[in-house]
């Protein structure tokens, strides 16, 4: 039985440059038509398209298998007319040679979606695809290309960010500088990507879910946010407050008074949230877990730390006035040394309090947090 080695061209680029009718089979011929090919356009793909056919008919001959070599090429410039040509010489080759299996020799994609065509009339038995050393990148390059166009998540992901981004480009240099402009395009994209890349979408996709789970059981944890989310605003505003009321100072100077003064009211915001977490612990009646335990002094502790290093800055600059008690003026270096053993003394009495009464460890909090995400 014999094995048809078809060269296939859809883009008809063979007939084209040499003007023979197609199908073309047998080995002298189709050495013949390489011939032409290359004369015609030595850089054309096909012309190693076809040398490989040649050298797989070659390969099976030296094994003892009766092979045939046979091209065939596109007559039509549209799709379905190119389709039908390349099935209809087909057809001839079937009837005239009678082959038990096939063996495509392509050199593209746009090749490759003729094996159909091929498959409904010959089984066939391997694909060889050619790939020109030099254009190798561009290919894999294309492959990788369709396979990203394909895939939906990442389409939304990339695409739609930077198409967003174009769309408002011409808008942004005609209000703005093309500095400011970049600035925001890039500003954006940087914001997306992120976005998408810390998983925010799921959190703010699951929060709804979670707020009505909350709400539903009855949790104190809900209330206790909502009044944490609201002393953050109370120091976000006093910390601005005295931030602007210096005036002459760099805006490193400013960012220190904003964290010294604001920093006391997002650590009892923390505390608060984090004391409404232990409550709904309590109220399960399942045991405290150790880390909601040695939030509240982790908190704690890190806000004396930094408010005690605000305030040796702010007094290096003359801003804030020595503190005194009893007639007794404590320097910026005692202070912030009283600040941080406060601090440790915290986080030490927190660690302890937690090993005592707590009844589960950070590993065991992080794996159930897993098993529900997960469901």
């Amino acid at each position: 039985m014999t094995t048809l080695v078809i060269c296939i061209d859809r883009s008809g680029a063979i007939g084209r440059a040499t003007n023979v009718p197609m199908p073309v089979a047998g080995w002298e011929a189709v050495r013949s038509l390489v011939t032409d090919a290359g004369l015609s356009d030595p850089e054309d793909a096909s012309v190693n398209c076809l040398l490989e056919s040649l050298r797989v008919a070659r390969d099976l001959r030296d094994e003892r298998e009766e092979a045939v070599v046979a091209v065939v090429s596109a007559e039509s410039d549209s799709a379905v007319g190119a389709d039908r040509s390349i099935a209809a010489q087909l057809d001839d080759l079937v009837d005239r040679y009678d082959p038990r299996a096939a063996i495509a020799v392509v050199d593209s994609a746009e090749d490759e979606q003729v094996l159909p065509i091929v498959e409904s009339r010959i089984p066939v038995d391997s694909v060889d695809r050619v790939v020109v050393r030099q254009a190798r990148d561009i290919e894999s390059t294309y492959y990788l290309l369709k396979q990203f166009l394909a895939d939906e998540q990442l389409r939304s992901t990339i695409l739609v960010p930077f198409g967003i981004a174009l769309l408002l480009l011409p808008a942004l240099f005609y209000w703005f500088s093309a500095g400011e402009a970049v600035a925001g395009v890039a500003g954006l994209l940087g914001a997306a990507l992120l976005y998408k890349g810390l998983a925010i979408d799921r959190f703010v996709a699951g929060m709804p879910e979670r707020i009505r789970e909350a709400l539903y059981a009855g949790q104190v944890s809900i209330v206790t946010y909502v009044v944490a989310g609201g002393l953050a605003l109370v120091g976000g505003f006093f910390g601005v407050l005295s931030a602007s009321e210096l005036s002459g100072v760099p805006a490193l100077v400013e960012a220190v008074e904003f964290t010294y003064a604001a920093v006391p009211w997002f650590a009892v915001a923390g505390v608060t949230a984090a004391v409404g977490r232990l409550l709904d612990e309590l109220i399960r009646d399942e045991g405290i877990r150790t880390p909601y335990l040695n939030l509240p002094f982790v908190i704690a502790a890190v806000a004396l730390v930094v408010r005690g290093f605000a305030g040796y800055f702010l007094a290096q600059e003359a801003i804030l006035a020595p503190f005194g008690m009893w007639g007794v003026t404590v320097s910026p270096v005692q202070q912030l040394a009283a600040f941080i053993v406060g601090g440790i003394v915290v986080s030490l009495v927190g660690v302890k309090l937690a090993s005592d009464v707590g009844t589960e460890t950070l590993e065991d909090v992080i794996d159930a947090d897993r098993e529900t995400d997960g469901e």
